[in-house]
């Protein structure tokens, strides 16, 4: 169901990016899909509401009972908001436990906390931080040492370079001695 297209059947509609029934793959690229109106008819068979406004009377099964939700906050900083704790509280005590009976045992399941800072989270990127530190160090050095080493065989060439064009020249200076 599409809001906006006010039928209760179904029309082909020209969709671009931005709508809601369609998400483009390429830049700029518009589809036709077929889309049903927003008007309630008697062929629908389930519809999903929200009750956003409760009037005087009660509803016989949907707001006269308060129903618990059944689990609680997974993420550590959002177990942290819901009980007001502070960075030094522990999450684990507070995190939503599910009690229940299995084969005649008491059984308690709760949630694995995700972005739980631990400390073996902590020694791990402080060793990710040191590696990182340590080859940057090594790289400088070995760049260092490469520069040194091309700056001496730069010399050595010049050396060669100009051992050989003062033998030229005085082979030539010999040369001519001798015409003379």
């Amino acid at each position: 169901m599409k809001q906006g297209v006010l039928t209760n059947t179904r029309v082909r509609l020209l969709l671009s990016k931005g709508l809601s029934c369609y998400r483009q793959r390429k830049r700029g690229e518009r589809k036709r899909k077929s889309v049903r109106g927003c008007i309630v008819g008697a062929d629908l068979a389930v519809l999903n509401l929200v009750v956003t406004k409760k009037g005087d009377a009660e509803i016989e099964g949907l707001t006269d009972s308060q129903v618990p939700r059944r689990l609680g906050p997974k993420r550590a900083s959002k177990i942290r908001k819901l009980f007001d704790l502070s960075k030094e509280d522990d999450v684990r005590k507070y995190v939503v436990c599910r009690k229940f009976e299995k084969n005649g045992k008491e059984v308690s399941k709760s949630p694995k906390i995700q972005r739980l800072v631990t400390p073996i989270m902590v020694q791990r990127k402080r060793a990710r931080k040191a590696a990182k530190t340590t080859a940057v160090a090594k790289a400088q050095a070995e760049l260092a040492e490469y520069k040194q080493l091309m700056a001496k065989r730069i010399a050595e060439q010049k050396e060669a370079r100009r051992s050989a064009i003062s033998k030229r020249r005085s082979s030539r200076k010999a040369s001519k001695k001798a015409e003379e």
